[in-house]
């Protein structure tokens, strides 16, 4: 049944696509693309990847995740080459330590190093997390900003340009809409990880 209606809303939009595409190229020939205000169409397309990974706040968050990841990655190469070293050690004073205190060391070093991993991909798993908590309160600033462009095209609908057959380059806006949310939302990120939505200015 969701195969089905996938299919029918498949048809709806290709049928409106079809209505609306020749009075979009005459505006297209007339306006020269999508300036605001005078573009009107029913649908809109966006690419949503490429508006927050090319917008300013983005490009920050792309920065920070990659700085975090690389620093790391170089704190557990550091740990693993200390870990490295004191199981080297641990295994040069085997001989002279009774067998009975070489397990008790032993397995608190494997304790040691199984609670190191922990606290590590921890760290990792936060920084991912980190990386998607700043994608969602992205698009919760942006929605404001998006749902006005759909009032200035009279449009009912915003379509993920990627899952659409065919359409004219003027619905689409992608361009317009990073130039929009660049000039008003925060590209700085907050520190916390339960910081609130980057804050974008009150549309008119």
């Amino acid at each position: 049944m969701r195969a089905g209606l996938a299919t029918g809303l498949a048809g709806l939009l290709a049928a409106a696509l079809l209505f609306v595409l020749p009075a979009l190229a005459q505006q297209t020939e007339e306006s020269g693309g999508f300036v605001t205000g005078t573009l009107q169409s029913p649908i809109l397309t966006v690419d949503s990847e490429r508006m927050f990974s090319a917008s300013a706040f983005g490009r920050k968050v792309a920065e920070e995740i990659e700085r975090r990841g690389a620093e790391l990655a170089a704190e557990n190469r550091r740990i693993e080459a200390e870990l490295a070293e004191e199981e080297r050690a641990l295994t040069e004073r085997r001989a002279e330590m009774e067998p009975d205190a070489f397990r008790a060391a032993a397995d608190a070093f494997d304790e040691r190093v199984m609670r190191i991993r922990r606290e590590q991909d921890a760290k990792a798993r936060a920084l991912a997390q980190r990386g998607e908590q700043a994608r969602r309160r992205f698009f919760e600033a942006a929605r404001p900003v998006l749902e006005q462009m759909m009032v200035e095209a009279g449009a009912a609908v915003i379509v993920e340009q990627r899952s659409v057959f065919m359409s004219l380059e003027v619905i689409d806006i992608t361009e317009e809409a990073i130039e929009r949310l660049d000039a008003t939302i925060d590209p700085n990120i907050p520190a916390p990880e339960d910081a609130p939505p980057p804050e974008a200015a009150d549309t008119p």
